[in-house]
């Protein structure tokens, strides 16, 4: 074999691992992008998910926040105080000065 087709054998066999090794990159990022995609896709499922259940709790929120207001006003836990404890009004004769120890006698104009 002479010189010159060494040299074509060498360049030949050296000129198909460029192809290849482009091919191989090729490849592997093909398969980057379709996994890359996929967890997009996954992410974004999941993501819109979230969102609604975000909305929902943001809405059981606010019904929540009315009911409460709702069982809280005075108009209503104060017939409920009076039927579940027997609260009843004082008289005047029952009521007692803050600045003073008057008693209940005192109050009603009785002399000792």
């Amino acid at each position: 074999m002479s010189a010159t087709s060494r040299k074509d054998v060498a360049s030949t066999g050296g000129g198909t691992l460029l192809p290849f090794t482009l091919a191989l990159f090729v490849v592997i990022s093909a398969l980057a992008v379709v996994q890359i995609k996929n967890e997009h896709r996954r992410l974004a499922t999941q993501s819109e998910a979230l969102r609604v259940e975000h909305e929902r709790l943001e809405l059981e929120w606010a019904q929540l926040q009315l009911e409460e207001a709702t069982l809280a006003q005075a108009a209503r836990i104060e017939p409920i105080a009076r039927a579940q404890f027997g609260l009843v009004e004082p008289g005047a004769f029952q009521i007692v000065e803050a600045g003073g120890a008057a008693s209940a006698a005192d109050s009603t104009g009785a002399q000792p």
